[in-house]
């Protein structure tokens, strides 16, 4: 365990992203870090930058978005409500160093290569977490589902499929998508401003793209 413990806190050092001209670090458990792709991508995520605090509101205690994604959120959840749907609020900003917690330390603990890790979580400094437009979400009367591909089975996310749209929700993470990122149900980003459009332009051609190749 003090070898372990010793490991993430290089990493923590290691890496403050964007890291392009840190040097490589390499131990016994992981592989160095890439170099990020030409169009910015890090292992399949591309670059956000962090949402200014002043424009982060409180949505639930804890949970954090944009001003404008919180209050499409809650014309959602309202509506959704009205039609029994129970959306829940799982994830919404997150920080660097939240990210870096959610990476590096598992992937140690996991003795997995960052490829692998970053499949199912963004290194810091590459989640659209950071914007504040993302978040993740659950339905209230399935919790068991919270997080999990079987969200897709749930009644919210029906809902979600049929009226997210409605309010610029977009899934961020589909089946196969081109960043090769696993499936996310749950996981959905709002792009009902220029701001936010610009944010994610990048991403969703790529995506796109990414489609029409295959």
């Amino acid at each position: 365990m003090l070898l372990a413990g010793g490991i993430v806190v290089g990493l923590v050092l290691f890496l403050r992203p964007p890291a392009q001209d840190m040097p490589p670090l390499t131990d016994s458990f992981t592989e160095p870090m890439p170099q990020p792709e030409a169009d910015g991508r890090l292992l399949g995520h591309f670059p956000y930058p962090l949402a200014h605090g002043a424009d982060l509101v409180e949505v639930i205690p804890g949970r954090r978005l944009h001003g404008d994604a919180a209050a499409a959120f809650l014309a959602m959840k309202r509506d959704a409500a009205e039609d029994g749907v129970q959306l829940r609020l799982l994830s919404a900003f997150r920080d660097r160093e939240t990210q870096h917690n959610l990476f590096f330390p598992i992937m140690v603990e996991r003795s997995q290569r960052p490829e692998e890790r970053a499949r199912v979580s963004a290194p810091p400094g590459y989640s659209e977490h950071h914007t504040g437009y993302a978040l993740d979400m659950g339905d209230a009367r399935h919790p068991e589902l919270d997080l999990d591909e079987a969200f897709d089975q749930s009644s919210a996310f029906a809902w979600l499929q049929q009226h997210a749209s409605r309010y610029h929700f977009r899934m961020s993470f589909p089946v196969d998508n081109g960043q090769g990122v696993a499936y996310e149900p749950w996981h959905w980003r709002w792009e009902g401003s220029s701001h936010a459009l610009e944010l994610f332009e990048q991403a969703r051609r790529f995506n796109a793209a990414t489609l029409t190749i295959h």
